[in-house]
């Protein structure tokens, strides 16, 4: 990597290829509670979900909206991992916003996935679409990376 502009250009090639985040919200004792999601994104800005209302990840997100969430890929060898850290603001999408929601949420899908219509995440449906709008990114820098490691891994902001 030469620049900022890479550590972006791999915070995107993470988030596009990789199907799961691990999402983090806080349990009402202030405990972190971790969930693996299937998400979607949209201009690495809009990431989506497709949960239960009644989860615990989702009354958590009721109750203490701000969350994290980390993308990366668990195949890579040690010390060569890359990942994305997020920051964000979690909500529950409101059913009047669900076709344009929709829309942008299932716009890109892995071929084995299916688009959820707005009346299936609506009214008496038992799943709902939750977006987390993101409020910074940092990358993981593995403490050998040739251009950025210190010795020990770190994470830099970057701006996607």
């Amino acid at each position: 990597m030469s620049g900022t502009s890479d550590l972006g250009e791999m915070a995107r090639r993470v988030i596009d290829t990789n199907s799961y985040l691990t999402l983090g919200t806080s349990e009402p004792d202030g405990r972190p509670r971790l969930s693996p999601v299937y998400f979607t994104h949209a201009d690495y800005r809009d990431f989506y979900w497709v949960s239960s209302p009644t989860a615990r990840h989702s009354t958590n997100i009721a109750d203490r909206p701000e969350i994290t969430f980390v993308v990366f890929d668990s195949t890579a060898p040690i010390g060569r991992g890359q990942a994305v850290y997020i920051s964000a603001h979690g909500s529950v999408i409101a059913a009047d916003e669900l076709p344009r929601h929709c829309a942008k949420a299932f716009a890109r899908m892995d071929p084995e996935a299916r688009p959820f219509q707005p009346h299936e995440l609506s009214g008496d449906a038992e799943l709902r679409l939750y977006h987390g709008h993101a409020t910074g990114h940092e990358v993981h820098i593995p403490g050998r990376d040739p251009v950025y490691g210190i010795g020990v891994d770190t994470r830099r902001q970057v701006s996607l």
